[in-house]
């Protein structure tokens, strides 16, 4: 066990005799002198609940069951030794010290070592329910709708007590005051949270004044989140007509309702950013096409200016319009006739130049036919049957004019006609003798 330094020891008047009388800073040292002796090192499993890391690299969170918890501190050099990121009603296994943090008395277990040791029941219940939502394609790209450019008008579900609204309302006013917001107000936290959501989002899809719903509320543990976690409220969220911002928590906290809303925001104040575009920004847009409009008109004014004055020109003196038309069309005859004169030289010239050149064309023509005939001639004459009669063959046939050309075409007393060189003699077959 542990002694109290006596001289830290005092006797309050009217105190009980023999009960000693602590000083704060001793009993908390006392304390802790008797868990380091009795206790430490501890092993100790729970589920993370509030965890936090702050600049320093320092970790800040609860270990929590059923039935208690304990603060948790773990220091930068114990953090950077761990081989994962905690997160709230994850279950884990730590071993540390068990110690008092005197200046606010409070029991703490610093941790040296962390390992995971399976899901909290929180952490469990929201992935099979976002397992059996997505399966379901309520968490799908495809049914996600792009927010509205100018909303008419901005709907709020959130606490009326609570900062998200404050921080809502002031992004908003801040950026685009002429876009009115409708509040519909609904407990963030708590048993009856779910609920009072669900009508408030019921109440906004009825009363179809809005053009974009934000769903907000700030940061906080697993468990003051976990109204967001509702399947109804998902359901309700994936069948809404209008689109929805959901804006819970921090950056690193995601709900079942980030999932099923149609864009999700890492804070409340991004998604008031997200569906109202500053009021500067479209006036500058405002004024830049005003600019252009107005530079557009004065150069259409220009040009049509000049349009009237080129015509209220040509108009003021008709005769003037007049002379110049007869002109054109003098020109035009003038050209007329030229043109015509010009063509029938052309031809003239054409027939006479042909009229010249025909009696030679023919003549060559007919030389050229001359001289085709006469190499026809060279070449028929070898063929010619007379020079073969010459030779001494005749050309018989009978009396029909058949020609013979077999003895074997022939019978004893045949007449028949044979052609010689200078005349026909007519001839009778006495016999046939065949080779």
């Amino acid at each position: 066990m542990f002694e109290l330094d006596p001289e830290s020891e005092r006797r309050v008047p009217g105190s009980l005799p023999g009960v000693r009388v602590w000083p704060v800073g001793s009993l908390l040292r006392a304390i802790a002198d008797s868990l380091e002796a009795r206790f430490n090192p501890v092993a100790v499993q729970g589920e993370v609940s509030g965890f936090s890391r702050a600049a320093s690299g320092h970790c800040y969170f609860s270990l929590k069951d059923e039935q208690g918890q304990i603060r948790c501190a773990m220091f930068r050099r114990a953090a950077g030794l761990l081989d994962f990121s905690p997160r709230d009603g994850q279950r884990v296994e730590v071993r540390g010290r068990l110690g008092v943090y005197e200046p606010r008395g409070e029991l703490q277990l610093i941790v040296e070592s962390m390992q995971q040791a399976g899901q909290g029941k929180l952490f469990e219940r929201f992935v099979q329910l976002k397992n059996q939502l997505e399966a379901e394609g309520l968490f799908g790209a495809g049914r996600k709708r792009a927010l509205p450019l100018l909303p008419k008008a901005i709907g709020v579900v959130t606490s009326l007590g609570a900062a998200a609204l404050h921080d809502v309302v002031t992004a908003l006013q801040r950026r685009a005051p002429h876009i009115p917001v409708v509040i519909y107000p609904a407990s963030v936290q708590g048993a009856q949270a779910p609920e009072e959501l669900r009508q408030a989002l019921r109440r906004s899809y009825e009363r179809a004044e809005v053009d974009v719903l934000l769903l907000v509320r700030g940061g906080g543990a697993m468990e003051d989140l976990w109204a967001f976690n509702d399947e109804q409220l998902a359901r309700l969220l994936a069948a809404s007509p209008i689109p929805v911002v959901c804006g819970v928590g921090h950056e690193t906290d995601f709900t079942i309702a980030d999932f099923c809303a149609d864009l999700r925001a890492p804070t409340p104040t991004a998604a008031a950013e997200l569906c109202a575009q500053p009021q500067k920004a479209w006036l500058g847009e405002l004024d830049d096409l005003q600019d252009r409009l107005r530079d557009g008109v004065e150069r259409q004014l220009q040009a049509s200016s000049q349009r009237l004055d080129w015509a209220a020109s040509r108009v003021s003196r008709p005769s003037h319009l007049v002379t110049r038309q007869h002109a054109r069309l003098a020109g035009h005859a003038q050209g007329l006739r030229h043109a015509l004169q010009s063509g029938l030289q052309r031809e003239k010239s054409r027939l006479q130049a042909l009229g010249l050149a025909f009696p030679q064309a023919l003549g060559q023509s007919l030389q050229s036919q001359h001289r085709r005939l006469e190499r026809a001639q060279l070449r028929l004459a070898p063929l010619d049957p007379k020079l073969v009669l010459q030779r001494g063959y005749a050309w018989l046939a009978d009396m029909q004019g058949t020609a013979i050309t077999r003895a074997a075409d022939t019978a004893p007393g045949q007449a028949l006609r044979a052609t010689l060189a200078d005349g026909e003699v007519d001839l009778t077959v006495s016999a046939q003798r065949l080779i």
